[in-house]
């Protein structure tokens, strides 16, 4: 249960800010910009796995938590209890913020700006990176470390920073969820479960292809 509290925790304090950053940004008129909501996600990620890494990983992410699943690291009976606790961590942090700001329609919900299979390229490439990144710097499922939140942290907001004002940057379908649910807006949501999924089924071959057989194995 702890390690449930701790992702439901984690992941509304992901939505709250870094989604909460692109609405204030939107009602202040840019008062913070590209460049500082991308960097708010990833101080945030950062925040919450010194906080949690030790309790739950600090997955906050449904596609990282399939990743570490499929790595063999996490046993699949814990799965469905960690995916819960983020959707509803983020479905919580959407929710305040609709509270908040009443008039913000996408609640800082993605949407490509080009093409859908653009799109999902691009979270395939982003969420492969930041798989690979997680895996080689986690400890079993523990993001936890001298290094771990500044190497994940810093890998968002740098890939948030050049593929934000393509595809959003989510890589996390948890981030997409949210605020589509509760802002009723599902268009192209697919691209942002599709694209995640897609991006750490293919890191994690990738992990053990550069690292060996020790890297993910069951």
């Amino acid at each position: 249960m702890r390690t449930l509290i701790a992702e439901f925790l984690g992941t509304f304090t992901l939505l709250f800010a870094g989604t909460g950053a692109i609405v204030v940004d939107q009602v202040s008129g840019g008062a913070i910009g590209h460049s500082g909501v991308a960097l708010t996600f990833g101080l945030v990620v950062l925040a919450m796995i010194y906080t949690f890494g030790d309790v739950s990983g600090a997955h906050l992410n449904p596609a990282v938590t399939l990743g570490f699943a499929v790595a063999g690291r996490f046993p699949w009976g814990q799965v469905g209890g960690y995916l819960a606790a983020q959707v509803l961590g983020a479905c919580a942090a959407s929710g305040t913020l609709r509270f908040l700001f009443p008039a913000a329609t996408t609640l800082g919900g993605t949407l490509p700006s080009g093409g859908a299979v653009q799109s999902v390229v691009f979270e395939t490439i982003l969420t492969f990176v930041l798989m690979l990144v997680i895996l080689s710097v986690s400890t079993g499922a523990k993001e936890k470390g001298v290094t771990a939140g500044v190497a994940i942290g810093a890998v968002i907001a740098l890939e948030a920073m050049f593929a934000g004002p393509v595809c959003g940057a989510s890589m996390n379908p948890a981030r997409s969820l949210a605020p589509a649910l509760v802002g009723w807006q599902m268009e192209s949501l697919w691209v942002y479960v599709a694209g995640p999924v897609l991006g750490v089924l293919l890191a994690v071959p990738a992990c053990s292809a550069v690292r060996g057989d020790g890297c993910c194995q069951k």
